[in-house]
């Protein structure tokens, strides 16, 4: 993932964002084997080689956790209006972290956060059609035509959603709790689909990612994957 040169070169620990910018400037930056004089320019610190007055800066190790993300809770680096975010929740900030993906602020369940940015790549982008479970309680009792509209796809703003597959859980008069599991998402559309059906979501949640499953952990807590766990998520994805 891309960042701007000057953020790295403060987080190495070569001083402030501002020092570093004057390096730059001064010329004292190489990445690979060109001398950077640009303010704002932007490197994958996993992919480039970068050097601050010839020795090459060491990036930080490479860290995944899987959380049980509590409803209340941002997925974002920063919010200006100081709400919660889910980083705020680690105690040990070796590195810098950001969560891989998205589940919104009433949503909880499994996020992955790591500072590894490839990896962050193949579990987001469209391309690799990494497979999404959600356990979702809506409003109502689901009928077999509402069903097979959900199955087939539902017309939202940007577009037709794509087929995804669903299993009834349980089923009342009052509430359907159902499992779902998608590939490429739009924004909050497990939410969107149900409204527009007539079927409000009352409660959401992350169940698996990929290979990955939320197990045990409770509302907050969080550990740290297993090398055969990362090796795992890898390996699930078509090259």
């Amino acid at each position: 993932m891309e960042e701007r040169l000057h953020k790295i070169l403060a987080r190495s620990g070569y001083g402030s964002r501002r020092q570093c910018e004057k390096f730059i400037l001064d010329g004292r930056v190489r990445v690979d084997q060109e001398v950077i004089r640009k303010l704002g320019t932007k490197v994958d610190p996993d992919q480039a080689k970068i050097y601050f007055e010839g020795r090459l800066i060491r990036s930080e190790p490479k860290v995944y956790y899987l959380i049980n993300k509590p409803k209340g809770y941002l997925c974002t680096s920063s919010d200006p209006d100081g709400r919660r975010r889910v980083i705020d929740l680690f105690k040990e900030k070796t590195a810098r972290l950001y969560t891989v993906g998205r589940l919104d602020i009433e949503s909880s369940g499994l996020l992955i956060v790591t500072n590894d940015g490839a990896l962050c790549n193949i579990l987001t982008h469209p391309r690799y059609q990494v497979t999404k479970t959600y356990w979702v309680m809506v409003k109502g009792a689901l009928s077999s035509e509402a069903i097979s509209r959900i199955q087939k796809g539902i017309w939202l703003a940007e577009g037709k959603t794509k087929p995804l597959r669903l299993k009834i859980i349980k089923k009342t008069q009052q509430r359907t709790t159902v499992q779902i599991m998608l590939r490429e998402g739009m924004n909050r559309e497990v939410r969107r689909i149900f409204a527009r059906i007539g079927h409000p979501v009352k409660e959401l949640k992350r169940i698996k990612l990929g290979p990955i499953r939320l197990g045990m952990l409770k509302a907050g807590q969080y550990r740290r994957l297993s090398k055969y766990e990362v090796q795992k998520i890898r390996g699930s994805i078509p090259h």
